[in-house]
């Protein structure tokens, strides 16, 4: 606790710690005094030799009208580089009640589910509105971006696929090349270390081999065509090849959505749906899948549940890849939830309702 005397001392009250602790700290590591620790940790030929050129402190207030005034020097263009993201109407109610409301953007995962209820409410809100967009029965409370949504899902079904298959597993998987670029990278980044090999190409040429266990599609593609991937995806079947879309949630109110068409799993980003373009992200992404994968589907799951008094209570069903339970069995390293515009997506289809 601070002393009395301190209270209007903030850095005092916040930073570091006082004369006397680290004295103690200090005698404890047989260190004369916090020079002398510097000199022996930090080479030489790193540090600084002279003092920062730092301008004088500002206050808050001080500061807030700097950055009006070089912010007000910018100059807001249209984009039309697409790729995924799209200019958005936030309502006001969202913008004013969620994203500006520090109740709900300073969220992360609700590990404590029983303070955290009507977090927990808007999470399955989003869960439900993907599932029924995209046609299948689990979805997850979100993940870090599509491109890191598909990479999910290529990993995925590499471990199903090679489940028996130790010696030899297929370890290749196939991307159209009309799937975002950015993706794309992300796909290429992932399958280096797993040793998995990425196929770029035409998909409507494509001809597997026994060493292929996935392929991914964009829906529409990134020049805006709408395909019909249904003969392709039983051909894909036949052959015990994985499906993956990538698909835009939006699109899915109008188009028949992959899970009513054979494919295996959906993902993709909810940007569109009401969540400002940000600088380009990260946005909420989705992941949708079958029920047959439940039990290795990344991310978290908020479930339906009851409570001791027997009265509904919703949870944290599922969460395979958390470092802090079976960590050696995680199914995913994705730490990164995107609750706040999860949420945001959620309540805009709560907002405008089913029709």
């Amino acid at each position: 606790m601070s002393n009395a005397n301190n209270t209007g001392d903030f850095s005092r009250r916040h930073l570091g710690v006082n004369e006397t602790e680290l004295k103690a700290m200090l005698d404890t590591i047989g260190v004369e005094n916090l020079d002398t620790l510097i000199n022996q940790t930090v080479p030489a030929s790193i540090r600084l030799n002279k003092e920062l050129n730092l301008p004088e402190a500002l206050s808050e207030h001080e500061y807030l009208q700097h950055l009006k005034k070089t912010g007000s020097k910018n100059k807001v263009f249209k984009s039309y580089i697409g790729q995924g993201y799209y200019g958005t109407i936030t309502p006001s109610v969202i913008l004013r009640n969620v994203f500006e409301n520090p109740g709900w953007y300073t969220q992360y995962t609700p590990y404590q589910a029983e303070i955290a209820q009507g977090r927990l409410e808007g999470l399955l809100n989003y869960q439900t509105m993907v599932s029924d967009l995209t046609g299948f029965p689990i979805a997850n409370a979100s993940l870090l971006d599509e491109g890191t949504a598909a990479a999910e899902a290529m990993t995925m079904f590499f471990s199903v696929k090679n489940k028996k298959a130790k010696d030899e597993p297929a370890n290749e998987f196939f991307v159209s090349d009309k799937v975002f670029q950015q993706t794309i990278d992300v796909l290429m980044t992932r399958a280096a270390p797993l040793d998995l090999k990425v196929i770029v190409g035409d998909w409507k040429t494509f001809k597997p081999s026994k060493k292929t266990f996935g392929v991914l599609l964009q829906y529409p593609d990134k020049q805006g065509s709408v395909e019909d991937y249904r003969a392709f995806v039983e051909k894909m079947k036949a052959e015990e090849i994985y499906v993956t879309v990538a698909a835009d949630i939006l699109s899915l109110a109008l188009l028949k959505p992959p899970g009513e068409w054979g494919a295996d799993c959906a993902v993709g980003n909810t940007q569109r749906l009401g969540v400002p373009m940000g600088y380009g992200g990260p946005h909420a992404a989705y992941f949708a899948t079958k029920d047959d994968y439940k039990r290795i589907i990344p991310g978290r799951i908020i479930g339906v549940s009851v409570d001791m008094q027997g009265n509904r209570a919703l949870r944290m069903a599922l969460q395979t890849r958390e470092q802090h339970i079976r960590r050696e069995k995680a199914t995913s390293n994705i730490c990164t939830a995107q609750a706040l515009l999860a949420n945001m997506a959620g309540f805009l289809t709560a907002y405008h309702g089913p029709a």
